[in-house]
């Protein structure tokens, strides 16, 4: 029989032999590249600004915005929260994290997860659909290996792309911000709001939690593009489906943030941030609960891939 470590071996040998893998690749080497040479030449510098003095002015800022105008639920708590560790870093001689050193960079460079995200959605999207499109999938399935195993390999060889271009996305931002900006302030902590104070908290956790925050959406939507693939044998519709969730999701959410009901809601429990910041979506909700939704509809996603993948008929 055929172990299921030979068969990820050879999805991985497929998929890192087609060019437009490498295409993906390259384009998350250019998007960090281009990120870091913008904020070294053409964003201006703060090294003239009193940044007290700033903070102190934005708290006066959020005070009378709140006051003025009282801001509801999420959006009050985050004013509040944001003059108390402003008002901590002015107390305790700690500057805000500037796009123009090492760990600024690197967190801005974890917005680009996104990228990866439609990557390996395009990955997922295609690693089943092209076997029906090319008609290889007959020759897939006479193999002496179960189905099961066949499905599994692709999904373990989706999610390892992820993985990798992840390490890819982190790797070269460390790369190309120690270059660029050196490791001047690499000592000052990152100040997050928790349990009615403001906590210190290493910096380089702080970027592994973003990277490992971010990762939870990219894995649910990896895994929606997978069952659409696989149901609908259309890379196209996945790509497509997937990518329109992606970006109207969390928008549709915040929208809907004043109903309780919206909790429930795959895409109100994929910010895993708003448990650390200390702000989530909806009042009540905690990192637990949003675990267990996830976890179901995770189920779900994966039991409607293997169910159909099982049932499909290839013979045709």
């Amino acid at each position: 029989m055929v172990s299921l470590i030979n068969l990820i071996r050879n999805e991985n040998m497929k998929l890192y032999k087609r060019t437009g893998t490498w295409v993906m690749i390259g384009l998350i080497f250019l998007v960090v590249i281009s990120l870091g040479l913008f904020s070294k030449f053409a964003m201006q510098t703060n090294d003239n600004i009193n940044w007290k003095e700033e903070l102190r002015v934005e708290n006066a800022q959020l005070k009378q915005t709140v006051k003025d105008s009282p801001l509801m639920g999420v959006g009050d708590n985050y004013a509040k929260q944001h003059i108390e560790i402003n008002t901590y870093r002015i107390d305790n001689n700690i500057p805000p994290l500037e796009s123009q050193s090492l760990w600024g960079f690197m967190v801005d460079a974890t917005n680009f997860t996104g990228i990866v995200a439609l990557f390996t959605i395009v990955v997922a999207a295609g690693i089943v659909a092209s076997e029906f499109t090319w008609g290889t999938i007959k020759l897939l399935l006479i193999r002496p290996v179960s189905r099961s195993k066949i499905l599994v390999s692709k999904y373990i060889s989706t999610i390892l792309f992820a993985l990798f271009s992840l390490l890819v996305l982190s790797g070269l931002s460390f790369l190309i911000g120690s270059l660029l900006f050196g490791f001047d302030g690499t000592q000052h902590p990152y100040l997050v709001y928790n349990d009615g104070q403001v906590v210190e908290q290493n910096m380089v956790m702080y970027i592994i939690s973003l990277l490992g925050f971010n990762s939870i959406d990219i894995l649910m939507m990896v895994t929606l593009a997978f069952m659409i693939s696989t149901v609908f044998r259309s890379s196209s519709l996945a790509i497509g489906i997937s990518l329109f969730l992606m970006f109207t999701g969390p928008q549709i959410v915040q929208l809907l943030s004043n109903y309780d009901w919206v909790k429930y809601i795959l895409f109100a429990n994929t910010n895993f941030q708003q448990y650390s910041n200390g702000v989530p979506l909806v009042e009540g909700m905690t990192m637990t609960f949003s675990i267990i939704v996830l976890s179901v509809y995770f189920i779900i996603f994966i039991t409607l891939t293997w169910v159909i993948f099982q049932k499909r008929d290839v013979a045709a």
